[in-house]
């Protein structure tokens, strides 16, 4: 009993996630011009995104933390939240060239919005390449610390920023609506809010784990 207290969380995510698949291939969607089946999508690539920034927001506040206290503790986490963060933008990433295929006849066009999502993966891929070319603990927390900072800024101005001010093809950018614009009915509603909660939760879970694999790693290294 004590251990589902403490686990609640994960009880929801599991619920929540389970929840997402069923309903979202088995509850009906409105018939909108050229998405029509593929709106489906939406649970998951938007929502995926949705997890990404969350837990790459986490990475950026434990980079400062880190640069505030020089706590190992804290690049530990900021460290494996951009692991997750980017396994999310990955996953986000990859739903988004399959929904794009469907609904534009191409795996990949010249958008601003996805040549952003790529630009910012390359950047966060730089981030691990960078941790891994530095020997010195202590200057490999600092200046990934300070590199994160960055990615993170980069991720705004790349993903939020500049699509909304040149043409895209994207949803909610370049002057097109997002879907909220559009005819959207509330079972949408009930499965996309859940879908955000229940892919953050996941996104979390993982990164706990990571973080616990990482201090027992660290831990039989000293011992």
């Amino acid at each position: 009993m004590r251990n589902m207290k403490k686990n609640w969380w994960k009880i929801v995510a599991v619920i929540f996630i389970l929840y997402v698949i069923i309903a979202g291939f088995l509850m009906p969607v409105p018939t909108l011009p050229i998405l029509h089946e593929t709106i489906r999508n939406l649970y998951f690539h938007v929502t995926m995104w949705f997890g990404m920034i969350i837990i790459l927001m986490v990475s950026l506040i434990y980079s400062i933390k880190y640069l505030s206290k020089q706590k190992n503790e804290y690049d530990i986490v900021a460290s494996e939240a951009a692991n997750v963060g980017l396994f999310f933008g990955v996953l986000g990433i990859t739903t988004g060239m399959l929904w794009a295929n469907f609904t534009w006849g191409s795996w990949w066009v010249n958008d601003p919005k996805l040549n952003g999502a790529a630009i910012t993966l390359l950047i966060y891929l730089a981030y691990f390449v960078l941790r891994g070319s530095i020997d010195d603990e202590e200057k490999r927390a600092k200046v990934s610390a300070v590199y994160n900072i960055f990615a993170y800024v980069m991720l705004i101005v790349f993903v939020g920023i500049l699509p909304r001010l040149t043409d895209s093809l994207h949803p909610g950018n370049g002057g097109n609506p997002g879907f909220g614009k559009y005819d959207l009915d509330n079972n949408m509603r009930l499965v996309f809010y859940p879908a955000i909660i229940g892919w953050t939760l996941l996104g979390v879970w993982i990164m706990s784990l990571r973080i616990r694999m990482k201090k027992l790693q660290i831990e039989k290294l000293e011992n």
